[in-house]
């Protein structure tokens, strides 16, 4: 079984030359995948500025050569999923093969008020998830293909150049009922938000529940866990770094839960294979600290060697 490991690239209150180095150097540190989220306002301030994800995404294709791209979530109430179907294909263009497409249902209602986006309601915006990504995925496997929903359509429609191989789509959210019945339908990786990582195991049991129900096998679906990491060289340096995680973050990003994983190289390993007993063989890692290349070195170093070696 393998561990793949991916890291959040600096966004918030960050140059363009802080996320490429970043990047070329979590490449270079052996980790599988980068991300970048996909907010219009800052957060936790809407005042914060942040990079645009997808075009920072296509940047950062360009100047990596391995690692695989992501965005942990794009909302689909930000772009006409058609659209949003096309900009990946061109990402796969200067990365082949390297993009994960990550859809979410969207929350911060501010953001879409303030570009001028509707924010129906939650049902909506799922039964907007259901049928983005159906037509994504027919617009990157089929020549032109034809959709009628209720909430988008599209003509035969053209999206060339089309990728050699569709991206794999990410579903991400912790909703029991329809999210998680979603990914069972369309996701070959599915993310486990950081505020859910004490539920990890519950929700893996509900997904593969729906996986039964609509005869698919859930074995097909990665499980992801989005989660902060705060490692330290020793005891005393984890424990002092993990209460400052605390005090910035309260529950936020899963600090101080039962999953957590924070500690000395040794516990981190330890809380990894807990993740990894749940059913989760896929980690997307904000580090904790100011220059987050500090502690993905010290991870690399001490921490994944000793998972990819079990």
């Amino acid at each position: 079984m393998t561990i793949h490991f991916g890291v959040s690239l600096p966004q918030i209150k960050r140059t363009w030359a802080d996320t490429k180095q970043c990047a070329q150097e979590f490449e270079r540190l052996g980790y599988d995948s980068v991300w970048l989220n996909d907010h219009l306002y800052g957060i936790p301030g809407p005042q914060l500025p942040i990079l645009e994800a997808w075009s920072t995404l296509s940047a950062v294709g360009a100047v990596t050569e391995r690692v695989q791209l992501g965005t942990l979530v794009s909302p689909i109430g930000f772009r006409n999923p058609a659209l949003l179907a096309k900009v990946a294909a061109t990402v796969d263009q200067i990365a082949p093969g390297r993009v994960i497409v990550g859809l979410g249902s969207g929350w911060f209602q501010q953001e879409y008020a303030g570009y001028g986006f509707d924010f129906p309601s939650l049902k909506a915006r799922l039964e907007q998830l259901d049928e983005a990504a159906t037509l994504m995925k027919a617009m990157w496997t089929q020549d032109t293909p034809t959709f009628a929903g209720k909430h988008f359509h599209v003509d035969s429609v053209y999206c060339e150049p089309r990728p050699k191989s569709p991206p794999r789509v990410l579903i991400g959210g912790g909703g029991e009922k329809v999210l998680l019945r979603l990914a069972a339908k369309h996701a070959d990786i599915w993310n486990n938000l950081a505020v859910h990582q004490g539920d990890l195991g519950h929700k893996v049991e509900v997904l593969r529940r729906h996986c039964a129900d609509i005869g698919r096998d859930a074995a097909q679906i990665t499980v992801s866990q989005q989660c902060l990491v705060v490692i330290g060289n020793d005891e005393a340096d984890a424990a002092k770094k993990a209460g400052r995680a605390q005090q910035l973050y309260g529950g936020h990003l899963g600090a101080g839960g039962p999953l957590s994983i924070s500690g000395t190289a040794e516990q981190c390993v330890a809380k990894i294979r807990e993740h990894v007993r749940l059913g989760c063989t896929m980690f997307v890692i904000e580090f904790f600290g100011r220059d987050t290349r500090e502690p993905a070195a010290l991870f690399a170093e001490r921490v994944m060697p000793a998972l990819r070696a079990a």
